[in-house]
């Protein structure tokens, strides 16, 4: 594995977090700024370039902006560093092939949504309308147009699965149960799993929030908890770790 690929894909990724995070933040308020990191957030003061590189520019300034002297949020260097990681563990993982590039977009995706949700509890729609696109052009170039045109109904059997549980979920707890941005994001999910591996996010999903749902409830009984950061989660562990039906299959019949 060359060691230069593995640098260039960190930092790409480090500006890739960098501008998810904007675009994560910005996005739910429409902001007309969303792509560019030209300003604070504060103080809306113009910012150098120095000042707008992904993690260098956190060290430099002691996480404060130098013209309002607020704290940046911690949450900017922490995307930062985690898609950088993501992407470099993307390409050590898939090398140069059709797979990466749906990891890549697997990683964009958590990252924009995980932002968004815990801020906002908004998935926006615009980002799962894009990279619905973006998965089903990957398809079709890399397996033609049967199977892209199987997976967008894999994407609407997963909507209809998670649609389903949300109603039934309204009704038992008298409330809202799930976002609508959460039942969307299904169909993107079938656009890259089958209907096993998909069904198989919501499972590893409410595992992966149900410690902190419970923590969260114990201290505040009217809390929300975002459930698309989770399900993202499951979603790009199940890509990453190459979990496929035949091991869910063999585990089934232990």
């Amino acid at each position: 594995m060359n060691l230069l690929y593995l640098i260039l894909f960190f930092l790409l990724g480090a500006i890739v977090g960098s501008v998810c995070t904007t675009i994560g933040l910005r996005l739910p308020n429409e902001d007309e700024k969303m792509f560019s990191k030209n300003h604070c957030d504060i103080c809306y003061h113009k910012l150098s370039f120095f000042e707008t590189i992904p993690i260098i520019s956190y060290i430099y300034l002691k996480g404060k902006c130098r013209y309002c002297h607020k704290k940046i949020d911690i949450k900017n260097i922490l995307m930062e560093l985690f898609t950088g990681i993501l992407f470099v563990t993307a390409y050590y993982t898939f090398n140069m092939s059709y797979e990466l590039f749906i990891a890549l977009g697997i990683i964009t995706v958590l990252i924009i949504v995980t932002v968004s949700d815990l801020t906002y509890l908004i998935i926006p729609d615009e980002v799962l309308i894009f990279f619905s696109g973006y998965f089903i052009i990957i398809q079709y170039l890399n397996s033609g147009l049967k199977v892209a045109l199987e997976h967008i109904f894999i994407g609407l059997f997963l909507f209809t699965i998670m649609y389903t549980i949300m109603i039934l979920g309204d009704k038992i707890f008298k409330r809202e149960s799930l976002g609508g941005g959460d039942v969307k994001m299904m169909f993107l999910f079938g656009l890259v799993l089958d209907p096993l591996l998909g069904t198989l996010t919501i499972f590893i999903g409410s595992l992966l929030a149900l410690p902190i749902s419970l923590l969260l409830l114990y201290k505040n009984r009217e809390s929300v908890i975002p459930f698309g950061p989770f399900l993202l989660l499951a979603f790009t562990l199940i890509y990453f770790i190459k979990i496929t039906p035949g091991m869910i299959i063999s585990l089934l019949k232990l």
